[in-house]
């Protein structure tokens, strides 16, 4: 059974650094493809991260060259991490996982995935 928790959200000013991560209990990471998304108030879900089971990771381009995406196959997590934030980072950010077997190509999709996280709040203050 497959069960994702995020954790590592706050508050933090423009400029500054956090690491979101979740915890990915039941998956195998060279059989899954895992992403991170995030919604704010005013947007659907959109995806800002993703790395697929041979390790090839993809971004939107908002966050290219700010955001790591990484994942600790010892502790079974995946990581983001972000640097220099923007207040426009501001979102609940969220994990999710999808076999290999099903993934249909497109990573930035919310409906590729199948299993999700409940969330974790990040907010960037000016």
């Amino acid at each position: 059974q497959v069960r994702l928790m995020e954790s590592g959200g706050g508050s933090v000013q423009a400029g500054g650094s956090l690491t979101l991560s979740c915890n990915s209990s039941g998956v195998t990471f060279t059989k899954y493809y895992m992403a991170w998304f995030r919604e704010k108030a005013e947007n659907g879900r959109e995806g800002v991260a993703a790395i697929s089971p041979d390790g090839t990771s993809s971004y939107v381009d908002s966050v290219k060259d700010r955001f790591i995406i990484s994942q600790d196959s010892v502790k079974n997590t995946l990581n983001l991490h972000m640097h220099n934030l923007k207040p426009d980072d501001t979102a609940k950010y969220y994990c999710a996982a999808d076999p290999k077997w099903a993934f249909g190509g497109s990573w930035a999709a919310r409906g590729e995935y199948i299993h999700w996280g409940r969330g974790t709040l990040v907010t960037v203050s000016p």
